[in-house]
């Protein structure tokens, strides 16, 4: 099988595996596509929470994504963890270079034990310059609070939020409903035409270290593959929600989703 798509994908490293560039990696292979890296941090965590993060200088970040992205071109770009202001000016130049259309922000902020991963100064800069540069933001609801300076508690607010998100300039947004309390697992995708939720049933799981960062990879793959925004979004929250339900139960906290649901290995011995 050759992989259908390059994906590069800027964001911090997860020590345990579950989260960060190591989940970006496992999403992008299982879904059949070729993966770059640039590390922006690397953080020492495990399933109960985050000991440390050690930062990678921005002139470093940049001569990942420019040297990796000036031999193989991607059709797509993730983004994750940017942990300060200079990192995401860094970023923003590069990707001027690049010129890639396709590029999908998860705003990572909060680690899933509470850890804050990102400083003031940094927020400000996604919201006043990053957001308008790329294709989609997928907050879940603390980020979307954090990015609106509003309360979400229910479907109303998550709207609300996202209509605030189009205001400040953002061109497509994906807010996710995982900590809405309800039955049902709500996301909506808004932009200035549209306005899609996505419904579908809601596993009751401890173990969901790295949903986001595995679902924002998920849509940029299917994304780089040619699908639509609809559509990817509607495929990677697939994606996201079967590794969730395969129930996947490593570690003493929050442990990680299965990634490897999407595979079928037929064996054939001779």
């Amino acid at each position: 099988m050759k992989p259908r798509s390059k994906v590069l994908i800027i964001a911090g490293s997860d020590s345990s595996g579950g989260a960060g560039i190591q989940a970006d990696l496992r999403t992008v292979t299982t879904l059949g596509s070729y993966a770059m890296t640039a590390i922006t941090a690397v953080t020492a965590q495990n399933t109960t929470g985050v000991k440390s993060i050690v930062p990678i200088k921005p002139i470093e970040i940049s001569r990942q994504i420019e040297f990796s992205a000036k031999d193989i071109k991607p059709d797509a770009i993730k983004i994750g963890m940017l942990h300060s202001k200079p990192v995401i000016q860094a970023v923003i130049k590069s990707l001027h270079k690049l010129n890639t259309k396709k590029i999908v922000l998860d705003p990572v902020m909060v680690a899933k034990g509470g850890s804050k991963l990102i400083n003031n100064s940094a927020i400000n800069i996604i919201k006043k310059n990053l957001m308008k540069k790329i294709l989609l933001i997928t907050p879940n609801i603390p980020e979307a609070e954090i990015l609106t300076k509003t309360k979400i508690n229910s479907i109303d607010d998550m709207i609300k939020a996202g209509k605030i998100l189009i205001n400040l300039g953002a061109n497509n947004v994906l807010i996710k409903g995982g900590h809405l309390n309800s039955k049902k697992m709500r996301d909506i995708l808004l932009n200035k035409k549209i306005m899609k939720v996505f419904s579908n049933k809601k596993y009751n799981s401890k173990n969901t270290h790295g949903t986001g960062c595995s679902l924002s990879s998920a849509i940029t793959t299917y994304l780089s593959c040619g699908k639509d925004l609809n559509k990817s979004c509607e495929l990677g929250i697939k994606y996201v929600n079967e590794a969730i339900r395969s129930n996947l139960n490593l570690g003493k906290g929050n442990g990680p989703i299965n990634h490897l649901n999407s595979i079928n290995v037929i064996k054939k011995f001779n």
